[in-house]
């Protein structure tokens, strides 16, 4: 594997970690009852800072979905199955 290869798996994966980090805070603001902490307005300001670039282009061409009460991302699930298809094949390189 080239060096070139191993920077970019290096930072999809990096990316790939920081969506993970941004479903669990956006998970624990959603179970947890009381007022909000200041951990949770950072790290909801880091990870969604990281990821929102990304995210903001892909999520107008597939808008999240409703299902009841709740709505599905589907531009984060398209995303995050694009970063690991491309970190698998960067690494295959």
């Amino acid at each position: 594997m080239s060096a070139i290869g191993s920077l970019l798996g290096l930072l999809l994966l990096l990316f790939e970690l920081v969506l993970i980090a941004r479903v669990v805070v956006d998970w624990v603001g959603v179970l947890s009852p009381g007022p909000e902490p200041e951990w949770r307005r950072r790290a909801v300001r880091v990870t969604h800072a990281a990821t929102e670039p990304v995210l903001a282009p892909v999520r107008r061409v597939l808008p999240p979905i409703r299902a009841g009460g709740i709505g599905i991302d589907l531009a984060f699930i398209v995303v995050f199955v694009l970063v690991l298809i491309l970190r698998t094949l960067v690494v295959g390189l």
